[in-house]
């Protein structure tokens, strides 16, 4: 996976702290994501307060890119709430995928309301041809 940070020097500690958390969380599923954007503004420049935004975005795929941003007044803490709203985004697709693939499929669920008093069909007995 391509990382690419923005926003932070080359040498700033945070860099070892973003690619630690980012890897793991991209890990998890089936599909391994190609690329990952980290990127770091300023929004309000000197005049102080919660300024540090933090953006993050990840290419997986056959999906689309999963987006996430965090706001903080040090670049740590506007990450760290980036990371957590990724790793919910991500969460939530896996689910969406597993609930999807677990669904029962129209043809089972016709078959299923056309049966009598709505219990469940057996499957047909074969009968086997005895041969002479």
């Amino acid at each position: 996976m391509t990382l690419v940070m923005e926003g932070i020097a080359l040498d700033d500690p945070l860099r070892a702290h973003i690619r630690d958390k980012i890897t793991p969380m991209t890990s998890r599923g089936r599909l391994r994501p190609t690329s990952a954007r980290v990127a770091f503004i300023d929004e309000n420049g000197p005049k102080g307060g919660p300024a540090i935004r933090c953006a993050l975005s990840v290419d997986v795929p056959r999906r689309p890119t999963a987006h996430a941003s965090g706001l903080g007044e040090t670049p740590r803490l506007a990450f760290d709430g980036a990371a957590a709203a990724l790793e919910h985004e991500l969460e939530r697709e896996r689910g969406r995928r597993r609930d999807v693939a677990r669904r029962p499929k129209k043809y089972f669920v016709a078959r299923q309301v056309l049966t009598l008093d709505g219990e469940a069909a057996l499957p047909a007995t074969r009968r086997r041809r005895r041969s002479a």
